[in-house]
């Protein structure tokens, strides 16, 4: 079966997208989370790549 990155429904904190990436790589969604603020602490880029990423990422299969 093939991997695939999807943004999750259940725990999710904004839109699921953390929790997704942490899914796919087998992280703690709360690392993510951390690396993602940091990376917005740097410049605001990581706002722009989080709606980005939202808007690409498909949702989870049965997300209601």
């Amino acid at each position: 079966m093939e991997k695939r990155l999807y943004k999750i429904g259940q725990g999710k904190m904004v839109d699921g997208v953390c929790g997704g990436i942490a899914e796919y790589f087998g992280l703690d969604p709360t690392l993510v989370r951390l690396g993602w603020l940091i990376f917005t602490a740097m410049g605001c880029s990581g706002i722009i790549a989080y709606i980005i990423a939202a808007i690409i990422i498909p949702r989870e299969p049965g997300w209601q």
